[in-house]
């Protein structure tokens, strides 16, 4: 039987669904079923990405690597492959983003969100041979903005880009793991800990050692104060953290605001 921990941190999580309270507007997400949940740590986008790797673009300090070959090659509406998927990530990021832009760590390199298939433009539906696209997004923590580039695979050529501010599309896993960090190095973090080493018997140091999920948090207009008023400006996830083999903990009550580096608690 799955079991909640929420001695230190409040109310139950009930079955796999996140009940939202109206204090805050959300991206809906559903937290992970019993089959497979001890392992994945999350299904689909807004579940924080949890088997893709914790660092995109920017991780490596003051270099803007070559494009690598291309590799294998997927063909038509498959889905991109490895290599097409990596190729794409270097040839979005010219030294130009790299320069200006910051990740989740506070690094040089925007922070990489999501790569996907491109839909085919308008005039290239019924055309078998039309080239493959990418659209990958990033997300800039200097200014808070999404950056989302179209990447042609054929041509290496970015064919179009587009920046948004007040957006906020699925944190991705490293973005989850820094929340982590935050919250854990936070006093805010003690009911974590401490729900951790109830579970456990063990003490709670590093993300790592918990499966986590999040859900970005958008704060209601006049509804949050202080550390949270610019929640939606701001780049801010809600963590739902589970002991890996273990209870899910709850944290609702918490919001870590990554642009600011803080974390706070909501009220009402």
């Amino acid at each position: 039987m799955r079991r909640t921990v929420h001695r230190h941190l409040g109310k139950v999580v009930a079955g796999t669904a996140i009940a939202v309270a109206g204090t805050a507007v959300m991206v809906a997400v559903t937290l992970p079923g019993t089959a497979g949940a001890d392992e994945s740590g999350g299904t689909g986008k807004a579940a924080g990405s949890a088997q893709q790797a914790a660092d995109g673009p920017g991780a490596a300090p003051g270099v803007v690597q070559q494009a690598p070959a291309e590799g294998e090659k997927g063909k038509g509406r498959d889905p991109l492959t490895d290599d097409e998927t990596k190729r794409v990530e270097q040839l979005a990021v010219n030294r130009q983003l790299f320069n200006s832009s910051e990740n989740v760590d506070g690094k040089r390199g925007p922070q990489r969100l999501d790569v996907e298939l491109a839909d085919p433009e308008a005039g290239e539906l019924d055309n078998p041979d039309a080239p493959r696209r990418a659209d990958v997004t990033f997300y800039d923590y200097k200014d808070d903005t999404v950056v989302t580039k179209t990447v042609n695979l054929d041509t290496g050529k970015v064919e179009q880009t587009g920046t948004q501010h007040g957006v906020q599309p699925p944190a991705s896993h490293a973005e989850d793991v820094e929340a982590a960090e935050l919250l854990l190095a936070d006093p805010l973090g003690a009911g974590l800990k401490a729900d951790y080493k109830d579970a456990t018997g063990s003490q709670l140091t590093s993300p790592d050692q918990l499966l986590l999920t999040a859900m970005i948090y958008k704060a209601a207009p006049g509804k949050q104060t202080g550390v949270l008023d610019q929640c939606g400006e701001h780049r801010c996830v809600r963590l739902f953290p589970k002991v890996k083999n273990g209870p899910w903990i709850d944290a609702r009550d918490f919001v870590v605001d990554l642009s600011a580096r803080k974390v706070g608690k909501l009220t009402g």
